[in-house]
């Protein structure tokens, strides 16, 4: 499964219809409810805000909507684009603006299909990777020897807060979790666990 790594937008007009197509990351549903809603909000003028989206690491979440579009004709024609990509954690939303010609009902499943196609075409991913949190206070006098060892690994969210210690939080590829944990252990003589 690959994962989306920032927004992408693209836009098509059919028959004097406007269609754009948005991709979101969206990691669970709460998250692409929430898109839906600031969606719909944004384009209050917009004929429907029609969507579909797959999360998990399995793809196993996923939902759509027509908006209010004949059914069958717009949300799961853009489900099946989306299941057929590999994205997971990907919210995609189409809004249409009206332009005077009904496409009928081939139409519409060409024309949001085409939309989902040309926002995935232009995404740009990465293979999805397990990761793991983490978080530890550091001495001072340790803090450059660990931040020398964090360089060696695949470190993500970084985040570090400087008080009477220094608390160094973050995540790391599952694969690594045991190595970085142990070579903490070593390196802080048992003083640092994560």
């Amino acid at each position: 499964m690959k994962v989306l790594l920032g927004y992408e937008s693209a836009e098509l007009n059919i028959k004097n219809s406007r269609f754009l197509a948005e991709a979101f990351i969206a990691e669970s549903q709460a998250q692409a409810r929430d898109i839906l809603h600031s969606q719909k909000q944004k384009y209050a003028d917009a004929t429907h805000v029609v969507h579909a989206f797959v999360t998990g690491k399995n793809a196993e979440v996923n939902g759509m909507s027509d908006d209010g579009e004949p059914s069958g004709t717009a949300g799961r024609p853009m489900l099946d684009v989306l299941k057929g990509s590999g994205i997971t954690n990907i919210m995609v939303t189409v809004t249409r603006w009206f332009g005077g010609t009904l496409l009928g009902t081939g139409g519409l499943v060409r024309a949001y299909s085409d939309s989902m196609k040309a926002v995935i075409e232009k995404c740009q991913t990465e293979e999805l990777i397990e990761k793991k949190s983490f978080s530890f206070t550091v001495d001072y006098s340790q803090y450059e020897n660990v931040r020398h060892l964090i360089s060696f690994y695949h470190i993500g969210e970084l985040k570090e807060d400087f008080s009477s210690g220094v608390e160094i939080s973050g995540n790391i590829w599952l694969s690594e979790y045991e190595e970085f944990a142990q070579k903490l252990k070593d390196l802080s003589r048992g003083m640092i666990c994560i």
